[in-house]
């Protein structure tokens, strides 16, 4: 067999524990729900930059990666930079349903590629896939290492698209007409990817 089914079963629990839990993801998916027509480019960007972590788990390199400390660090700079930038956007134009606005790119490749940075560029996610899905793997399986590895990562994916499009399109009709509230969770969203991206600085600078 190529992957027990119980261990794909006990992966997706875990992982949709972990993705309910809110973070840079949500707060990015709930800001493009207020601002933008559609949220689909948001989360296509995000899971587009989780389907590179699962390529780079599944090639090896995330191995690499983490026992290279100066490459670690580069990474996880990089990632709580784009986060601290893009949420101090959005605090500076917190989003409004219908409202438009330049906190985040409005044309759709912009919102993908900037979905892509907020995954694709989060350390803790690189290190996450690393620890996570080597477990629910299988040595003696009928797929080698790398083609279990993928599978379980586009798992995680698929369940990430459910969610996060789900959070978009709740923040928007719930909070589609009442803009002072739409307002107060835009720059909560815009202060939490602040304090994420703070908190990757301090923990891999102090």
């Amino acid at each position: 067999m190529a992957v027990e089914p119980a261990s794909v079963a006990a992966f997706w629990t875990v992982s949709v524990l972990l993705i309910l839990v809110p973070g840079a993801d949500w707060a990015y998916t709930i800001s493009a729900g207020l601002r933008d027509r559609s949220v689909l480019p948001a989360v296509s960007g995000l899971l587009l930059g989780y389907v590179a972590l699962t390529g780079v788990v599944a090639g090896g390199v995330a191995a690499l990666v983490a026992s290279t400390p100066a490459v670690l660090t580069g990474l996880t700079l990089a990632g709580a930079v784009y986060l601290v930038w893009l949420g101090a956007a959005t605090l500076a134009r917190p989003a409004v349903p219908g409202a438009g606005g330049a906190a985040v790119p409005s044309s759709w490749g912009s919102r993908v590629l900037t979905g892509t940075g907020v995954s694709g560029l989060n350390p803790k996610a690189l290190l996450l896939f690393l620890a996570l899905l080597p477990q629910f793997t299988d040595p003696a399986g009928g797929w080698p290492m790398a083609a279990q590895i993928g599978a379980l990562g586009l798992v995680h994916t698929a369940s990430c698209g459910a969610v996060y499009l789900c959070v978009g399109v709740l923040a928007r009709t719930v909070l589609g007409t009442r803009p002072a509230a739409a307002r107060a969770v835009s720059r909560f969203s815009g202060a939490a990817m602040i304090v994420i991206g703070v908190g990757l600085l301090a923990e891999r600078l102090l």
